[in-house]
């Protein structure tokens, strides 16, 4: 007999969220597949700005990249730069758990929404602001997006080739960095949160979280003074650890993390006259001569094809990976297998894939929802928490 489900650990949460594009939105995705209710407010007839990004190809007319972070919210259409749609916005907030703001600092406080107002008609509030470098300090009114704060926080210095020009990561990975900082602060802030009180406001900028991600290796410069260069694909204490093509034209990354998987390497390599080299038997040594062993790992892969080296990693128990594109990530069979990626109805795109959140937990499941069309539920929303009728939009 199947046990019956347990609520998500966030139900019952009421989250308004006055956030747009990723970072913020990041954020608030995650408090809905933890439960949370999440009304997203939303400028009438102009929505998120991720709303109005340039339609990937052949998908004109379709909002996909907004869909794949507002899935599971609530659309409400509120102008908040009108007095009366900002005293709706200040009802909603008496009845929020949680407000979610990433406008740029003062800009809440202008709009008669910021901390100081919503704490004294919310004292339970727990109220997060969300920025590029913080509300206070030198460059607190400086805009950011993803690619400056990858650009300032030296993550782009450590990027690329060593004869390469510092290069960006790929995907926007400051902005969710700080979403998911800022989820985290947020729930534990909502454990704090008493009938009386207990609300708090948390400021928490994009600089901040990709520091604070970015500090595990950064040992070098916060003891030793000195910064790291680029090294492409390769570990700067590790060696082994980089990426190779095989015979057949894919790219293979490995990595030897110990003394104790040097001999299986070697083994699974057919080149077990590499164990007790002079110059590769141990991490330091092999650190040393990376681009000695480099070279000769690199012609070494070259001699045969993926699969042959794929069963020789995984008898030897070596962590590989192939490099792959996003279609064949997605395509993983391990993927399949955990479930990642699920089907939606939209209502105006009919069925669309998402990337679902990452954790199982044995009591529990998320219960999504597809991402909502601009002003979706102004008037279920308005009706449900404050009792009162929608909205005329001219």
């Amino acid at each position: 007999m199947t046990e019956p489900r347990s609520a998500l650990p966030l139900s019952g949460i009421r989250v308004l969220d006055l956030t747009q594009v990723v970072a913020g939105p990041y954020c608030t995705l995650m408090l809905a597949d933890m439960g949370a209710e999440v009304v997203k407010i939303e400028r009438p007839g102009h929505g998120d700005d991720l709303r109005r990004t340039v339609p990937y190809e052949g998908r004109e007319g379709h909002e996909d990249y907004f869909n794949a972070l507002n899935r599971s919210k609530k659309s409400v259409a509120l102008n908040l730069k009108e007095k009366a749609h900002q005293d709706i916005a200040l009802r909603l907030l008496e009845c929020a758990d949680v407000l979610v703001e990433n406008f740029a600092p003062g800009t809440a406080t202008r709009l008669g929404l910021g901390w100081e107002v919503a704490h004294k008609v919310n004292p339970r509030l727990v109220y997060c602001s969300l920025s590029g470098f913080g509300q206070t300090g030198p460059y607190a009114h400086r805009p950011a997006m993803d690619p400056i704060i990858q650009a300032m926080t030296g993550i782009m210095s450590v990027t690329g080739f060593p004869d390469s020009e510092p290069s960006m990561i790929g995907v926007p990975l400051a902005d969710v960095i700080s979403g998911m900082f800022a989820a985290y602060a947020i729930v534990n802030a909502l454990r704090l949160v008493t009938n009386t009180g207990g609300g708090q406001y948390i400021d928490l900028s994009m600089q901040d979280a990709m520091l604070a991600a970015l500090g595990i290796r950064m040992g070098e410069t916060l003891q030793a003074g000195t910064s790291p260069s680029r090294l492409g694909n390769e570990n700067p204490l590790r060696v082994p650890a980089n990426t190779y093509r095989t015979g057949d034209g894919l790219y293979i990354t490995i990595i030897v993390h110990n003394e104790e998987q040097w001999r299986p390497f070697c083994e699974a390599l057919g080149k077990s006259e590499w164990i007790e080299h002079p110059r590769f038997r141990t991490m330091p040594l092999r650190v040393q001569h990376r681009e000695e062993l480099n070279d000769l790992i690199a012609r070494r892969f070259a001699e045969r094809a993926s699969e042959h080296w794929k069963v020789r990693l995984e008898e030897s128990r070596i962590s590989y990976g192939f490099v792959n594109d996003y279609a064949r990530a997605l395509q993983d069979p391990q993927v399949a297998h955990r479930g990642l990626i699920r089907e939606l109805d939209h209502p105006r795109s009919g069925k669309i894939r998402v990337v679902g959140p990452p954790w199982r937990m044995s009591a529990t499941d998320s219960n999504m929802t597809p991402p909502p069309t601009l002003g979706q539920h102004t008037d279920e929303v308005l009706k449900h928490w404050l009792n009162a009728p929608g909205i005329n939009h001219k």
